[in-house]
């Protein structure tokens, strides 16, 4: 049975095909509750207003998949982790920007193992049993590993299992075999995802947490393929429009929002609730210039004083200064 929300959205898709001439953007996003304005955003007709046809991906390997994404050119826009991309740019990938921030509250990352894994009991174990899962190298979930080291008193995790997805996560701290078909992966000890991502499978028992981190930064960006910025710019300035309208709408609409998550996402009605009690959208997305101190001088500190980055201050510096916008969008 579809819901009125995705009956809204099939409705809204064919009536798109039909215009051959709106412009089409393809965005990825990762299928979680922070998703919810985008899709406010299409219900409601806000990209068509603008002529515009959104090709949504789906992406639920993570920050680290985006960025294969946009590096390929296979989708113009990515919404994702801060400091997966502001790392990677400081890195030296050129072949994205990032446009500004979509969410200004911080991610609560829970750290979790498998439910019957009784040698770990807090993070502090992970000193001695230190094999952290992650989504791909590059994502949050391995970034986090380092801000987490760091905090734990060590440089670095020397050893990493490479799981693709929340799914593969899950089995690995459990130490199950992959099966028929699936992508394979590594047995682990723990690893990081968002919180209320995690807390239904803590209410089944089938994880359990040990740990949680904030990010000393507001934890979603919009960032788009460097070609994109150059030949799509009227485009996504609409897109980024909409999303405001749908950040909107999203904040006048928490019972809608809560009762899209629970119908179409993974959470409970209650988590979604209690989630949004926690989450604050920026509501100016490309009206304002990019907060500087906050995205990129405390990520990349953070980043250095954990050893992801390593390069020195003046490459770093010059890196981002090209490649974060820093004027209105």
């Amino acid at each position: 049975m579809f819901s009125q929300f995705t009956r809204s959205i099939f409705k809204h898709n064919i009536s798109s095909t039909t215009n051959r001439a709106m412009s089409i953007l393809k965005v990825a996003y990762i299928p979680e509750h922070f998703s919810t304005p985008l899709f406010f955003a299409q219900q409601q007709g806000y990209y068509a207003k603008y002529n515009l046809s959104i090709e949504f991906v789906k992406v639920p390997e993570g920050s680290g998949r985006l960025i294969n994404l946009l590096n390929n050119e296979e989708v113009d826009l990515a919404i994702g982790l801060t400091e997966a991309f502001v790392a990677d740019i400081a890195k030296g990938n050129d072949k994205i920007k990032l446009l500004d921030t979509y969410v200004q509250s911080p991610l609560l990352w829970a750290v979790s193992t498998g439910s019957n894994r009784n040698e770990l009991k807090n993070v502090q174990d992970l000193a001695k049993f230190g094999k952290i899962g992650i989504s791909r190298i590059g994502s949050g979930s391995y970034i986090m590993s380092f801000v987490l080291a760091h905090q734990l008193g060590f440089d670095k995790f020397n050893e990493f299992a490479v799981c693709s997805n929340f799914r593969n996560l899950r089995d690995s701290v459990n130490k199950k075999q992959p099966e028929g078909g699936s992508t394979s992966y590594e047995i682990s000890d723990a690893f990081m995802w968002e919180y209320f991502t995690s807390k239904k499978y803590y209410d089944s028992g089938e994880i359990k947490q040990i740990g949680e981190i904030y990010t000393p930064w507001p934890s979603w960006v919009i960032t788009a393929s460097t070609k994109a910025v150059t030949t799509k710019q009227q485009d996504i300035h609409n897109f980024i429009s909409s999303v405001n309208e749908g950040i909107e709408y999203f904040n006048q609409h928490i019972d809608e929002a809560v009762d899209y998550i629970a119908s179409n996402l993974d959470y409970s009605a209650e988590d979604a609730r209690q989630w949004t009690k926690t989450v604050q959208f920026n509501d100016k997305v490309g009206q304002n210039p990019l907060d500087w101190e906050k995205i990129v001088v405390k990520t990349t500190n953070v980043l250095k004083d954990a050893g992801v980055l390593q390069d020195s201050d003046d490459v770093i510096g010059k890196r981002l200064d090209e490649h974060v916008h820093k004027t209105n969008i």
